[in-house]
C-alpha cells in the first residue's frame, strides 16, 4: 500500500548522520568575489564528506563553510569546493536543514521553461522505454529524476503533482507550461497537502492547476481496471511503487487444486476429449477457479493486489482495510473488474484481526488436545490462508520511530505466518526508509523462529522502473517487498 516519494525528504534532526547535523544555521557572510553571472556561491567544508561527488544531490547547512553573495531563498547558487572548484547548482533554502537541492551539475542561470521542458523530455522517454509511452505511472520522482521537490503521477489523462520544496513552489510558473507541453494532458491537479512543507516555509495546497480533473478517475494496471480518488486518495491517490510487485504473486496463486484431492483426468466432452478437473470420487468439478489459492490481503488500500490474485486465479480473497473509504473503493475496484462473486471485504483493524484469528486457531489446537473444557463456546474464528499479503503504511518516519516498527513489522508477519496454511506464501512489504533491507529480513526471520516457521525466498525486490534510484542515494531505496514459502520446521 504505502510508499514514500523520494522528494519527501525534509529529514528531522534525528533521521540526519551525525555528522551532518547542523549546529547552527550557517551565516550569509558575503565574503568573496561574486561570479560574473552575480549568482552567489556556497562554498563547502573541507571537513565534509565527498557525497555530492558521489551523486548526492542534498547539501546539509554543516557542509557549508561559507556563502559568498545574498542569496534569497528559492535562488539558484553555485557549489564550490573549498579550492573553487565548481561542482554543481542547486536552489538555496535556508530555512530548510537540507540547505541546497541539486538541480544541475554545470552553471546554470535559470530554470527557465525550456530547462524543464528538456528534463519533462527525459522523463518521459525513460517511461516510455520501461514502462509504455501511455501508461499511467509516476512520471517524475523527485531527485531521482534530477528535478527535487517535484512529483508527478500520470492517471490517464491527468496528472497529479506534490511540490515538496521552496525552489519548485517558487518555479511553478515555468514547469507548469512546460509539463503541460510535453504530457499533453487534459487536466493538472496539485495534491501538496504534505506535511513536509511547513518545514520548507510553506502551506498545503491542493486544486486544479490546468485544464479538466475528474475527481475519480479509472486507470490500467496490468490489464486491470482501478478506479483512483486524486482528491481524497492517499499521496497522489494511488501507488504505482508496487506495479511489478503486484504482478510477481501470479504464480503463488495458482496449483493449489491437488490439495483438495482435484486432478485432471482426460474424458469425452461436448467438444471432444479434454483434460477435465476430477474430485476424489470421480466427479468432475465445474467451480472455474479450483486450481485456486485462498488469499488475505491486510493494508488494502484500494484492494490492488486482491485484483491481481482474482485475475491469477485466486479461489477467494478476503480484503481487509480498516479505512471505510477504502474497502468502498475496493468493491467498487472488484465490480469494475467482475470480482465481486470472489471477494469477502472486512473493514478492521489488521492487527486485531490476525490475532484474533491465531487464537481461535489455538484455541481449536488446545481442545483437540483434550486441553480445554469442550462444552465452552469458542470465543474467535480461526480462519487460515494459502497466501497472506501484508503491504501496510511506513511505521517509522522518523529514525527515533524505528524499535517501534520493528515491534509492529514483526507482530504482523508473526501473525500471518501462523495463518499461513503448510507450504503457503507470504507477501510482505515494508515502505519506512529507516528499516533498512537487512534490518527488515532480519525481523522476518526473527518472526519466523518464534512461529516455528522456515522461510524459503522467492522473490526480493524495491520500487518498480517508475521509481528510479539515485547511485549513491539510500534515501531512494525505502521499499522492500518479499515473497517467502512457509514452511513449519517440525514437518521438514
Amino acid at each position: 500500500m504505502a510508499s514514500s516519494n523520494q522528494a519527501e525528504d525534509h529529514i528531522p534532526k534525528d533521521q540526519i548522520p551525525k555528522d551532518q547535523i547542523p549546529q547552527e544555521q550557517v551565516p550569509n557572510s558575503g565574503a568573496g568575489a561574486l561570479p560574473a553571472s552575480g549568482q552567489a556561491r556556497v562554498v563547502l567544508s573541507r571537513s565534509r564528506r565527498p557525497r555530492l561527488e558521489q551523486g548526492h544531490p542534498w547539501i546539509y547547512a554543516n557542509e557549508i563553510e561559507r556563502i559568498e553573495g545574498e542569496p534569497a531563498p528559492g535562488d539558484l547558487v553555485e557549489v564550490r569546493d573549498r579550492k573553487g572548484q565548481y561542482l554543481a547548482t542547486g536552489y538555496y533554502n535556508p530555512a530548510s536543514q537540507i540547505t541546497v537541492r541539486i538541480v544541475s551539475y554545470r552553471p546554470l542561470a535559470e530554470m527557465t521553461e525550456e530547462w524543464f521542458r528538456e528534463r519533462f523530455r527525459q522523463c518521459a522517454e525513460y517511461r516510455g522505454r520501461f514502462v509504455g509511452v501511455a501508461a499511467s505511472c509516476r512520471l517524475v520522482f523527485g531527485e531521482a529524476d534530477f528535478l527535487p521537490g517535484l512529483v508527478v503521477d500520470r492517471f490517464g489523462d491527468v496528472l497529479v503533482v506534490q511540490v515538496l520544496t521552496l525552489g519548485m513552489d517558487a518555479a511553478r510558473d515555468r514547469w507548469l507550461p512546460a509539463l503541460v507541453d510535453v504530457f499533453k494532458p487534459h487536466g493538472v491537479y496539485e495534491r501538496s497537502d504534505v506535511g513536509v512543507r511547513t518545514l520548507e516555509g510553506l502551506e498545503e495546497r491542493t486544486g486544479v492547476l490546468y485544464g479538466e480533473c475528474p475527481r475519480h478517475i479509472v486507470i490500467e494496471e496490468n490489464g486491470l481496471k482501478i478506479e483512483v480518488d486524486i482528491e481524497n486518495g492517499q499521496k497522489t491517490g494511488y501507488f504505482f511503487d508496487q506495479r511489478e510487485n503486484r504482478a510477481a504473486i501470479e504464480p503463488i496463486v495458482r496449483g493449489w487444486g491437488a490439495r483438495s484431492g482435484i486432478r485432471l483426468e482426460e474424458r469425452e466432452t461436448e467438444e471432444g476429449r479434454r483434460l477435465v478437473p476430477v474430485n476424489s470420487k470421480g466427479n468432475p468439478v465445474t467451480f472455474p477457479y479450483w486450481d485456486g489459492a485462498t488469499v488475505l490481503e491486510c493494508f488494502a488500500h484500494t484492494g490492488s493486489f486482491t485484483l491481481h490474485a482474482c485475475k491469477y486465479g485466486a479461489k477467494k480473497v478476503t480484503c481487509l482495510d480498516v479505512s471505510a473509504h477504502a474497502i468502498e473503493t475496493a468493491k467498487r475496484n472488484a465490480e469494475l473488474n467482475g470480482f465481486s462473486d470472489r471477494v469477502e471485504f472486512v473493514t478492521a483493524d489488521a492487527f486485531e484481526y490476525l490475532r484474533q484469528q491465531v487464537s481461535g486457531k489455538e484455541e481449536r489446537q488446545a481442545r483437540s488436545e483434550g486441553k480445554t473444557d469442550t462444552s465452552k463456546k469458542l470465543t474467535a474464528e480461526a480462519r487460515t490462508w494459502d497466501v497472506v499479503i501484508l503491504d501496510p503504511p511506513a511505521f517509522a518516519k522518523t529514525k527515533r520511530a524505528v524499535p517501534g516498527a520493528i515491534r509492529g513489522y514483526k507482530e504482523i508477519n508473526l501473525q500471518a505466518m501462523k495463518l499461513i496454511n503448510e507450504g503457503g506464501y507470504l507477501v510482505t512489504a515494508s515502505c519506512s526508509y529507516h528499516v533498512r533491507p537487512d534490518l527488515f529480513m532480519e525481523t522476518l526471520l526473527e518472526a519466523a523462529a518464534d512461529a516455528g516457521k522456515t522461510l524459503r525466498c522467492i522473490e526480493w525486490h524495491g520500487a518498480g522502473k517508475d521509481h528510479p534510484q539515485l547511485g549513491g542515494v539510500e534515501e531512494g531505496h525505502y521499499l522492500k517487498f518479499g515473497i517467502f514459502e512457509v514452511r513449519s520446521r517440525k514437518l521438514l
